[in-house]
C-alpha cells in the first residue's frame, strides 16, 4: 500500500479525553474514530489489526474442534424471558421494540440463542460433543464507557459454546478451550495468566479469566510470584489428548481476580504473592445445565432416557485485544506491534522523494516486497524526513526500510527494528534476503 493513497489520519498530539496509552495511540495512529460514547468506527489501519487477531482466534478455535456459525446481533426477548435473564441482566441490556411491538434486544452474549439452535436440531447423544462459535459484534450499555476499545459499549467478540452429555465430558471440552486460549494469546505475543474468576451474569460454578498484566488494568489481580517460571506452554500439545494434567499444573499455581482473592485464606506467604493490575482478554465458563434446563435442550442417552445437556461458554474480546496488545507493546514514540498482528510487516520510507535514485530504489523495493508476499506500507509522500520517521514509529510496524541518497551512494539502505530501535546498514541485495519468507 502506498501511503499517498492510504487513508491514515494520524494525529501529532495526544487527544485530551484519552486516558490510557492504547486509546491515545489508536486515535493518534488513525486506527479508530469515536462515533458516540463507547462506540467507534474502525478505520483501515485498525481493521487490518482487527482481522489479524480475528484470524488467529478463528484458527485456534478450529484446531480445538469448534465449528463456526454466525448468529444475529438482534435477538428475540422471548428467549431471554424463557431463560429468566431478561429482567435479571440489568440496564446494560439494550432493549428494543420493533414496529410490530415485539420485544427485541441487542445481544450482549448468546447463551439463549445458541441453546435454541441446539434444541431445534440435536436430539441424540450421538451428535455430542459439539462446540459452536461465532465472531460477532455485541453491545452492553455501560454506564461509564471509557479507555477506548478496552471498555466500550459496542465490541467484537468470539463466543463459543460447548454441549456435552455429562459433567465429565463437559470438563474435557472446558479443558480444550483452556489450552486453546493459551495457544491463541501466545501467538499474539502476550503473556497471559488464567485466573479463578467470578461468573457474573453468565452463571455457573467454574470460571477463569485470562489476564494480561498492565498498570492500566481495570481490576486488581493476584498471582504466585514464580507463575511464569513454572508454567511453560508446549505449542505442540495434543489438543485431543488428556489435557487434565496440563490444566491442573496451571491451576496449581495461585492466581485469582479481586472477586475471588481472599487475603485471609490465601495459601501463599506474602513474599510469594504479587498484587498488580490486569486486563481481561478472555473468559470461560462451565455452567452445567443452567440454560439447557430453562430452555429444555435435552438429548436421549445410550439408554434412551432424556437428560439436559451440560454446557460451557467461552469468550474472547477480539476488539478489546487490539487495545490490550498495545498496552503490552508500546514505548514513548508509539505502538510496537508483534509481527503476528501487525497491520503491515514493513514500512518503506523514501526520505528524498525528488531524488531520482531514491525514487527508483524505493519503487524497486516496493515491487519486490509485494512479489515476495510481504505486507509493506510505502511512504511515498512529499513530507519532511523527521515527520515520516516519527509517523512510522507511531504506527509501530516491526521493520522500517529507510532509503536515502547518502546510503545509496554507498550501496546500502538502513533497516530499523522497531522493537529494539537498532539501525543496521544492509546492502540492497541483502534487504530482500532478510524479508523473504
Amino acid at each position: 500500500m502506498r501511503l499517498s493513497n492510504y487513508f491514515l489520519p494520524t494525529l501529532r498530539d495526544n487527544p485530551k479525553d484519552a486516558q490510557i496509552v492504547s486509546h491515545r495511540y489508536m486515535l493518534r495512529a488513525g486506527m479508530i474514530q469515536q462515533a458516540s460514547a463507547g462506540i467507534y468506527s474502525w478505520l483501515p489501519m485498525g481493521v487490518r489489526v482487527l482481522k489479524k487477531i480475528e484470524q488467529i482466534v478463528r484458527e485456534e478455535q478450529n484446531n480445538a474442534g469448534a465449528q463456526e456459525i454466525l448468529m444475529p446481533t438482534i435477538q428475540s426477548a422471548d428467549l431471554w424471558k424463557e431463560s429468566g435473564r431478561y429482567e435479571d441482566y440489568g440496564k446494560e441490556l439494550l432493549r428494543i421494540t420493533d414496529r410490530h411491538e415485539r420485544d427485541m434486544l441487542y445481544g450482549p452474549t448468546n447463551e439463549e440463542q445458541i441453546t435454541e439452535i441446539f434444541r431445534s436440531h440435536v436430539k441424540s447423544y450421538r451428535t455430542l460433543p459439539l462446540s459452536l462459535y461465532h465472531i460477532q459484534w455485541k453491545f452492553r450499555d455501560e454506564v461509564r464507557p471509557r479507555f477506548g476499545v478496552m471498555r466500550g459499549r459496542e465490541f467484537l467478540m468470539k463466543d463459543a459454546y460447548s454441549f456435552d452429555l455429562n459433567y465429565d465430558d463437559a470438563i474435557k471440552s472446558y479443558n480444550k478451550m483452556f489450552i486453546a486460549y493459551l495457544k491463541t494469546y501466545a501467538r499474539m505475543g502476550l503473556k497471559v495468566i488464567p485466573m479463578a474468576a467470578d461468573s457474573g451474569p453468565i452463571g455457573g460454578d467454574m470460571s477463569h479469566e485470562f489476564i494480561i498484566l498492565a498498570d492500566t488494568g481495570e481490576s486488581e489481580v493476584f498471582y504466585q510470584k514464580n507463575w511464569f517460571e513454572v508454567n511453560k506452554l508446549d505449542e505442540n500439545v495434543d489438543i485431543e489428548g488428556d489435557l487434565q494434567p496440563l490444566v491442573n499444573s496451571y491451576l496449581s499455581c495461585y492466581a485469582a481476580t479481586d472477586e475471588k482473592h481472599d487475603l485471609d485464606n490465601c495459601s501463599l506467604a506474602a513474599e510469594d504473592l504479587v498484587a498488580t493490575r490486569g486486563i481481561e482478554v478472555g473468559h470461560i465458563f462451565y455452567f452445567g445445565t443452567k440454560y439447557s434446563d430453562a430452555l429444555r435442550a435435552r438429548v436421549a442417552g445410550k439408554d434412551g432416557n432424556e437428560s439436559s445437556v451440560h454446557m460451557g461458554s467461552y469468550g474472547v474480546g477480539v476488539s478489546r485485544l487490539v487495545g490490550a496488545i498495545i498496552e503490552a507493546n508500546h514505548d514513548e514514540k508509539g505502538i510496537v506491534w508483534p509481527e503476528s498482528v501487525t497491520p503491515f510487516r514493513v514500512g518503506l520510507v523514501n526520505i528524498k522523494i525528488d531524488d531520482r535514485e531514491c525514487l527508483e530504489a524505493s519503487e524497486n523495493f516496493y515491487t519486490k516486497l509485494q512479489l515476495a508476499g510481504v505486507d509493506v506500507l510505502y511512504d511515498d509522500r512529499d513530507e519532511r524526513t523527521g515527520a515520516k520517521l516519527a509517523n512510522m514509529d507511531l504506527i509501530g510496524l516491526p521493520w522500517q526500510i529507510i532509503v536515502g541518497p547518502r546510503g545509496l551512494k554507498a550501496g546500502v539502505v538502513e533497516i530499523k527494528n522497531r522493537r529494539t530501535g537498532v539501525l543496521e546498514e544492509c546492502s540492497i541485495d541483502q534487504v530482500m534476503t532478510k524479508f523473504r519468507d
